[in-house]
């Protein structure tokens, strides 16, 4: 969640890139929070969020607000709101060409030229994402009427869902009109990166370095787009969680295009980039390699279902920690997922349970009636956790 400090023992890609002699360049933001520990108490990091990954050396940076983007903006000779937040929302009244996609875009292909050495760069699109607002012609790229609708909400809601919907931030529109729009603007904010990724992909190509560049594109998290009466990421349904991943390694021509259905997860990534670096994988990864299903093979032992997780403790009374460990009441407001081929399980912490029959409904809207199997997907849960304690020294034993 933004806000929660990253665990500065923890290794990243950053960090393994750098090691690996690269110089880790970031375009964009990360949005990981410092860890407090590691700084002084008056440390202006320590009041945003929107930190950088450590490792990354910042050629753009849009952590902390888009003024840069703002103020080029501005010297193309458009009107900018003050705050740039705002400027994203009022990003269909000026063409795609001053979007903050292209806007990045545009900087890392200046950079690009000039580099000598091998490269690592995050190229971090903010779009699509909210406010819905696409940049200039992609606002209007999809005709309303053949957008599709949004899955209402079933009967008989959880209580956090009757929560996260009664808080106007995370409630989509109502009427049929307004989910149109929203989903129309979306699917152009999707269409303006999918063209500036096209302009990378070109520059890649007429520079030579198209066949000796691995590409990773992914995102860090969906987006429910008025599923279930929500938007942004909230909750436990997959539209959330459920993001793409895209790996082109130009070694591997032999399986391009293929497409894999066994289950990934976004932690799988840094394994993936750590064995193409020839870096060890560190021990506290939970995720592997996908480098397997490049060349073509599927491991005889692969995961038959994904996991997630939600917490939404800093909503609730308690969720500072002050009063602790006598005042326990935001423990219970979190919530970890098993997504299997047919059944969805929503376990709680404070004991509840969901279990969805995806099999009969891949909406989420129905429930499994049978308790074998609702019992079988809860000691699978048991048993992931177990499997994903903390490794840092399990397996050293001291004489």
């Amino acid at each position: 969640m933004n806000g929660s400090p990253l665990d500065d023992r923890f290794d990243n890609i950053a960090r393994a890139a750098r090691r690996s002699g690269y110089d880790p360049v970031l375009f964009g933001y990360t949005d990981q929070a410092i860890d407090p520990r590691t700084v002084a108490a008056d440390d202006p990091r320590l009041q945003t969020s929107e930190g950088v990954l450590p490792g990354f050396r910042c050629e753009l940076d849009l952590t902390r607000g888009r003024e840069a983007w703002a103020d080029w903006v501005r010297s193309q000779g458009y009107e900018m709101p003050t705050d740039p937040e705002e400027g994203l929302a009022t990003e269909s009244d000026r063409p795609a060409e001053v979007g903050i996609s292209a806007f990045l875009t545009n900087r890392f292909l200046e950079w690009l030229p000039a580099q000598e050495e091998p490269w690592f760069v995050h190229l971090s699109h903010l779009r699509p994402h909210p406010p819905f607002a696409a940049a200039g012609e992609w606002a209007t790229a999809y005709g309303r009427s053949a957008v599709d609708l949004p899955i209402p909400p079933s009967t008989g809601l959880h209580p956090l869902h009757d929560f996260l919907l009664s808080i106007s931030y995370f409630a989509a529109p109502t009427d049929e009109e307004g989910q149109r729009e929203m989903r129309a603007q979306y699917y152009g904010m999707i269409s303006d990166v999918d063209q500036q990724l096209g302009r990378v992909w070109q520059a890649l190509r007429e520079s030579g370095q198209w066949d000796n560049t691995i590409v990773v594109v992914t995102s860090d998290h969906g987006e429910q787009l008025g599923d279930h009466g929500m938007v942004q990421k909230m909750g436990w349904f997959e539209e959330s969680f459920h993001i793409p991943l895209i790996i082109r390694d130009p070694r591997k021509s032999e399986t391009a295009g293929t497409v894999v259905d066994s289950f990934s997860e976004a932690v799988d990534v840094f394994p993936t980039l750590c064995e193409m670096l020839q870096e060890p994988v560190p021990r506290q990864c939970d995720g592997r390699s996908l480098a397997p299903f490049l060349d073509g093979v599927v491991p005889e032992e692969w995961r038959d279902a994904a996991f997630w997780e939600f917490d939404w403790r800093f909503f609730t009374a308690g969720r500072s920690g002050a009063q602790w460990p006598e005042d326990r009441r935001s423990v219970g407001h979190q919530l970890t997922v098993r997504r299997s081929g047919d059944v969805g399980y929503v376990q709680f912490a404070d004991g509840e349970a969901l279990v969805y029959d995806l099999a009969a409904d891949p909406t989420w809207r129905t429930m499994l009636l049978d308790p074998e199997r609702g019992w079988a997907e809860a000691r699978a849960m048991l048993a992931w956790r177990a499997q994903h304690t903390d490794r840092t020294l399990t397996g050293t034993f001291l004489p």
